[in-house]
């Protein structure tokens, strides 16, 4: 690829430095910016999840929407559960309905409840790319599911020409975080018909601190 992860580790580093302090951890994001792509025809737009090498370095927030069995196991694993009942609440209160698709980072949904779902939350969940992973309503272990949903990042390519996403943390190994920026990378190069090619230019910084162009 035309980023070899030495100028990945190099950049992240340099990120990493430029930051100021702040009195909390720093998400470490990245910006790909492409070219000669038209993004008026639906085949070039695409969403992608891509498990980091080496998580996320902060644990999502993970509701479940679900009755019965699978709210059962989601109980048990100390997970948020938003019942049916909650659902048709939700319908009525809008303001609500916004601020639970923007606290979570991902949602598991039993499949019964799609319907619902898709009707009173799909028009928050959609454009947030947070609709959920949905399971069968018999499903007791949801270890797995929650295990990879730790470790992975949602992106989009929609309207502009870049894909946004995290990589980890500021508190992050340089080496383990140029790993996720790779995979990320690699995720993106898949989905372009020229590759690399269409690859304008990558960035990586802190929350609040200054970008860092990645050298080829």
């Amino acid at each position: 690829m035309a980023y070899d992860r030495q100028k990945l580790v190099e950049a992240v580093k340099e990120a990493k430095a430029r930051a100021k302090p702040r009195n909390f951890t720093q998400t470490v994001e990245m910006a790909v910016n492409l070219k000669d792509i038209d993004l008026k025809k639906p085949e070039n737009r695409f969403k992608l999840e891509v498990v980091l090498p080496h998580g996320r370095g902060k644990e999502p927030k993970i509701a479940v929407i679900a009755d019965g069995a699978v709210a059962e196991a989601a109980k048990k694993l100390g997970l948020d559960v938003i019942s049916g009942e909650q659902l048709e609440e939700l319908a009525k209160n809008p303001r609500q309905a916004r601020k639970v698709a923007k606290n979570y980072d991902f949602f598991i949904a039993a499949a019964p409840l799609m319907p619902k779902i898709g009707r009173y939350l799909g028009r928050y969940l959609g454009p947030r790319n947070k609709m959920p992973v949905v399971v069968p309503p018999t499903m007791t272990n949801l270890e797995p599911i929650v295990n990879k949903l730790k470790k992975t990042v949602r992106i989009q390519l929609k309207n502009n020409p870049v894909v946004h996403t995290r990589i980890g943390t500021e508190k992050m190994d340089d080496e383990k975080l140029a790993e996720n920026a790779e995979a990320v990378l690699n995720a993106i190069l898949n989905k372009l018909e020229r590759g690399e090619n269409q690859v304008k230019s990558v960035y990586v910084k802190t929350t609040m601190g200054p970008a860092v162009k990645v050298e080829r």
